[in-house]
């Protein structure tokens, strides 16, 4: 198993620099990881840095709340993609979904689904905030919005991914939608449990030393 094929390699801090995202995309064509996870200022650059690779460049959206207006959201994955952003991480309304809006929450998934065309949608729950019953209708939501990916965390709540919410996550949307784990992932053991569960894609900060330990 390529491991480094599975991982987003991840700089979302609010204090990263220019010179902190090219070493971001130095590190994932020394390693050859699957992506980069940028914020959308730096999807430009991103996508210069990586020119004349296979590596994509993934772009966090309404990112980390979620709640932002929709018509923002919008906006701001069709200037990702327009910037050369081939995957859109975008935060759902949390606090919509729990309030029981759920109407809303898959419109506004389906919107920015529609605006980015066939690039690739992945949709982040924070699951730390919902119940279980609530991350099974988000599930519902994102396949049925037509989104490519759900997503466990952003990795600024108040926790990150779990096995047990993986585990939930796969049983509810089967086959149908992929499964992206991010938040907490920092070691080679770790991150071998995910993917034996199924998941497509870790998004971690740790990917270097994910994928050179013994």
């Amino acid at each position: 198993m390529q491991l480094n094929k599975y991982i987003d390699h991840t700089l979302l801090k609010a204090n990263a620099t220019v010179n902190d995202i090219k070493k971001l995309c130095s590190e994932a064509k020394e390693h050859n990881f699957y992506a980069v996870c940028v914020n959308s200022y730096y999807v430009a650059l991103a996508n210069s840095e990586l020119m004349h690779t296979d590596i994509k460049v993934a772009a966090v959206v309404g990112f980390p709340l979620g709640a932002m207006l929709t018509r923002v959201k919008i906006v701001e994955a069709q200037q990702c993609i327009d910037q050369g952003a081939n995957e859109i991480d975008m935060v759902i309304n949390i606090g919509l979904l729990k309030s029981g809006y759920y109407d809303i929450v898959e419109d506004e998934i389906r919107a920015i689904k529609k605006g980015i065309g066939d690039n690739t949608l992945k949709v982040i729950f924070e699951n730390c905030y919902l119940t279980d019953e609530q991350k099974k209708i988000a599930c519902k939501l994102s396949m049925n919005a037509g989104a490519d990916f759900i997503k466990t965390a952003t990795g600024f709540g108040t926790g990150g991914a779990t096995l047990e919410d993986v585990k939930l996550m796969k049983k509810e949307v089967q086959n149908n939608l992929q499964i992206k784990a991010s938040g907490g992932i920092r070691d080679l053991k770790t991150a071998k449990q995910y993917t034996d569960l199924g998941v497509s894609r870790i998004g971690t900060s740790s990917g270097i030393a994910i994928v050179t330990s013994k």
